[in-house]
């Protein structure tokens, strides 16, 4: 009990903390000034940004000096109608994209039939691809992030997404520059509701992960022969700061918090960590 009494005040820094692994690979390689780096959210509904990506839009909108910080974007495919408040929950949108600090010129929403908010609807990856076509080429993105073949929740609108931008990949493959897209990694329900103590074992698992390298050790999860940077996936770890921020934009939307969006609130990981992996092209959907 004395040993968990001393260690309190110094897990509780450790949770303050904001903390990130080697996130090159979320920037472009060839980012510079002719073609800086520019990240496009793409989410299925209204809510999706700070309900799982807040750790992510924290840190890349808040991190770092002015002239090396990411320009960031969002698109929404559907403007979240399917109990016919399309419109307020694009209003209330616009208030969380506010807080968590991506400007009112660089973020979009969809509003076409075949792309409505169905909980029991796939979207076509064509449909997708050629959506959001437009809006990357058009604003230079040199990233894409969205959600994996799993969407997080099991959602066949999150799950869409995937595909369609695999599809986006193939379509616009030797484009300059070059676009990258990478997925959120979904993990399995045990381990999405453990609270706080999610940020806590992800910063002790970034710090080991370091420590290894420095001292010329690989993760022993990592790949058999795989180099640091390709075994370690793209992290962001909120501190409290973040944490709140992101609690703060789901606030906004209102009309979305019935209890257990609360119960969310406190237990969900993806309020404290998100992991990325790279999609790759021409990934087509399992019949």
């Amino acid at each position: 009990m004395f040993a968990l009494f001393l260690l309190f005040p110094v897990l509780l820094g450790v949770l303050f903390i904001p903390i990130r692994s080697d996130t090159a690979l979320l920037v472009h390689d060839t980012a510079t000034a002719i073609h800086p780096t520019r990240v496009l959210l793409l989410i299925a509904h209204p809510d999706d940004e700070c309900f799982f990506f807040g750790p992510t839009i924290t840190s890349l909108v808040r991190d770092g000096p002015p002239e090396s910080t990411p320009e960031l974007f969002a698109l929404s495919l559907s403007t979240g109608n399917a109990n016919g408040l399309g419109e307020l929950r694009q209003s209330e949108w616009s208030d969380s994209l506010d807080i968590l600090g991506i400007d009112a010129g660089k973020r979009w929403v969809e509003n076409k039939p075949s792309l409505r908010d169905d909980l029991y609807a796939s979207w076509g990856a064509s449909v997708v691809a050629n959506t959001v076509k437009p809006y990357v080429l058009e604003n230079n993105i040199t990233t894409i992030l969205t959600f994996d073949y799993r969407g997080i929740s099991m959602h066949p609108n999150h799950i869409s997404l995937f595909f369609g931008v695999s599809r986006l990949l193939s379509d616009i493959r030797g484009t300059n520059p070059p676009v990258r897209a990478f997925s959120l990694v979904s993990v399995p329900t045990l381990v999405k509701y453990v609270g706080v103590a999610a940020p806590l074992l992800a910063k002790l698992d970034l710090a080991f992960s370091r420590a290894l390298t420095f001292f010329g050790f690989s993760h022993p999860f990592a790949a058999k022969g795989a180099t640091h940077s390709q075994s370690a996936l793209p992290v962001f770890v909120a501190g409290v700061d973040g944490y709140l921020t992101a609690a703060r934009a789901i606030v906004k939307h209102r009309s979305q918090l019935v209890w257990y969006r609360y119960l969310y609130l406190v237990f969900s990981r993806y309020m404290w960590v998100n992991e990325w992996v790279e999609i790759p092209a021409g990934v087509r959907p399992k019949l």
